[in-house]
């Protein structure tokens, strides 16, 4: 597919730096998005005044640079393994990525790049040889920010969707075990649709702040998220 895909977007920082994070925003239709749009906004802002100390964050607009859905995959494939942090931002549609994203993930991360360095035969990515294939994205860290149409509420056993909005997390969760990255706790706001305008400013100002401190927090909030997910029965939004 890269042979006839467009030319790849320009990294949103200097050729010569290492991006630290690599955020793919996804949203079929940027003028219907509220809460997204401003995610994105803010992500920019900080990739354009990075501080000393700060990540850096290289940023991708899958429906803006694919629009005919063909993926530069070297390029991509690039981008990642520049990256210690891979950010998947969109909206929840149907309970689950938006197309273009789940043909990021099949494209993008393949066999013998991101996963199947099985040298033991056990399956088990960790026990691989450091840069064996298949251990491109070993020891980086996943970390979902997304949006939900439906109130929070409603992700219940008792209400429409049924299940605790966890209950949707596997795919993201088993994927980068898969690829033996770290999943990050997932930042989500439920009610994006609806939700009200103060909590739309402050979803985007946590969101901030977590990208410009990036990777301060990831340890102290993954111990907690895990604990939360062994023990309650669903976990808890915007976290």
């Amino acid at each position: 597919m890269a042979d006839s895909s467009p030319a790849p977007s320009a990294p949103s920082h200097p050729p010569d730096a290492t991006p630290s994070v690599y955020l793919i925003a996804a949203h079929p239709d940027w003028n219907e998005s509220r809460v997204n749009r401003r995610l994105l906004e803010a992500a920019r802002s900080v990739a354009d005044s990075q501080g000393i100390g700060a990540p850096r964050v290289d940023i991708q607009d899958l429906y803006a640079t694919y629009a005919d859905y063909c993926i530069d995959v070297p390029a991509e494939q690039a981008r990642v393994a520049a990256a210690q942090l891979i950010v998947l931002m969109h909206p929840i549609q149907w309970y689950a990525m938006p197309a273009l994203q789940k043909l990021w993930l099949d494209d993008v991360l393949t066999y013998g790049w991101a996963y199947g360095a099985v040298s033991s035969g056990t399956g088990d990515n960790a026990a691989a040889p450091a840069n064996a294939p298949g251990t491109a994205l070993r020891g980086k860290d996943l970390w979902l920010v997304a949006t939900t149409g439906g109130q929070e509420e409603s992700y219940h056993p008792e209400s429409y969707n049924r299940y605790y909005f966890d209950a949707f997390l596997p795919p993201y969760e088993q994927t980068a075990s898969l690829c033996g990255m770290r999943f990050l706790p997932p930042l989500i706001l439920h009610g994006a649709h609806s939700v009200g305008r103060d909590a739309v400013v402050a979803h985007v100002e946590s969101f901030r702040q977590h990208l410009q401190t990036y990777p301060a927090w990831a340890g102290a909030e993954t111990l907690a998220y895990e604990a939360m997910r062994r023990t309650g029965p669903g976990i808890e939004a915007d976290v």
